[in-house]
C-alpha cells in the first residue's frame, strides 16, 4: 500500500490537531495505561462503563473502544448498549476480544457485542481471531498460542461475515477487510513482556478511526505507528518497566513525518 505512509502522517497530525474524544469501556488492568497512551498520542480518553451513561458518552465520542478483558454482567450490558448507540450514530467501534474462546462468559459477551454488525474493527491476537472466526479456541488466557499466518484465512472470512476490518497483532501484524489485506513488520519482543500493549494498540486504532473515514487504512496506520514506537522504546534493551514508560514517551515524541518514514510492510 504505497499510500499507507501518507495516511499515517495525515492521521497522526489530525489526531493532534483535533484531539478526538475516545470512549473506552475497557478492563481494570489497563485503564490507567490506556488513558496515558491516548493522551501521549494526542487524543482525549474517557473511561466510562456505567450502564446509565454510556449512550450519552458515545454521543460525544469520535470512536468507541470495547475491551472484554475483565467482565461482569453489567459491563457486558453496557458494552452492548454502547455499541448499539454507536452504530445508530455512525460512530466507529473497535472491539478487543480479550481471551475469547477461554470461557463461555467471554464467548457470550463477544456474541452480544458483535450482534447487529455494528463493530468497525476487531483487533486481537491470532488465537482470539481463530476463536471468533473458526471456533478453534486454543487460547492460553489472553496469550496467543497460534501464529498470524494460521489465522489469516479465518480473519478474512470473519471480516467478510461482519462487514468489518479484522486486525491480528503479533510479531507481524495483519490487517484485512476481506478484500484488501496487508502485513506490517516492526515492533519489538519487549512489547509482549508488558501487560496491556495489545489493549493499548486497540485504543490507538480507535484514535485513528476517529479521524480517518477508511477503517482499513486507519487500522493499518495505527498499528504501523504503534510498532514504530515499540522499536523506539526498546532502544538500548531496557527492562520491561522502563520499556513501558518509554513507550508512552515514544508516542508523545513521534512526528508525523518520522511515523510515515518508519512504516515497513511485510511480504
Amino acid at each position: 500500500m504505497s499510500d499507507l505512509p501518507a495516511s499515517i502522517a495525515a492521521d497522526l497530525a489530525a489526531i493532534r490537531e483535533r484531539r478526538p474524544l475516545i470512549h473506552n469501556i475497557t478492563n481494570f488492568v489497563v485503564m490507567n495505561s490506556t488513558a496515558n497512551i491516548l493522551l501521549a498520542l494526542g487524543a482525549s480518553p474517557v473511561m466510562a462503563h456505567a450502564l446509565g451513561e454510556v449512550e450519552e458518552m458515545v454521543a460525544f465520542a469520535g470512536a468507541l473502544v470495547v475491551n472484554i478483558g475483565t467482565l461482569e454482567e453489567p459491563w457486558v450490558a453496557a458494552m452492548a448498549r454502547a455499541t448499539e448507540a454507536a452504530g445508530r450514530r455512525g460512530t466507529p467501534v473497535v472491539f478487543d476480544p480479550v481471551g475469547v474462546g477461554a470461557t463461555r462468559l467471554r464467548d457470550e459477551a463477544a456474541g452480544r457485542i458483535l450482534a447487529g454488525k455494528r463493530v468497525t474493527v476487531v483487533r486481537g491476537n491470532a488465537s482470539e481471531i481463530l476463536a471468533l472466526g473458526a471456533g478453534l479456541g486454543g487460547g492460553k488466557g489472553v496469550d496467543a498460542t497460534h501464529g498470524v499466518e494460521e489465522a489469516a484465512a479465518a480473519s478474512a472470512e470473519l471480516a467478510r461475515r461482519l462487514g468489518a476490518v479484522v486486525a491480528i497483532t503479533g510479531e507481524t501484524d495483519m490487517v484485512t477487510d476481506g478484500e484488501r489485506s496487508l502485513r506490517i513488520a516492526g515492533g519489538h519482543p519487549l512489547m509482549a513482556r508488558v501487560t496491556g500493549t495489545g489493549c493499548a494498540a486497540t485504543a490507538v486504532v480507535g484514535a485513528f478511526l476517529a479521524v480517518d473515514s477508511d477503517p482499513f487504512m486507519a487500522t493499518a496506520a495505527a498499528l504501523s505507528l504503534f510498532k514504530t514506537c515499540g522499536e523506539k522504546a526498546a532502544a538500548g534493551l531496557p527492562g520491561p518497566g522502563t520499556f513501558a514508560v518509554r513507550l508512552v514517551d515514544a508516542l508523545y515524541a513521534l512526528s508525523p513525518e518520522e511515523a510515515a518514514a518508519s512504516c515497513r510492510l511485510a511480504p
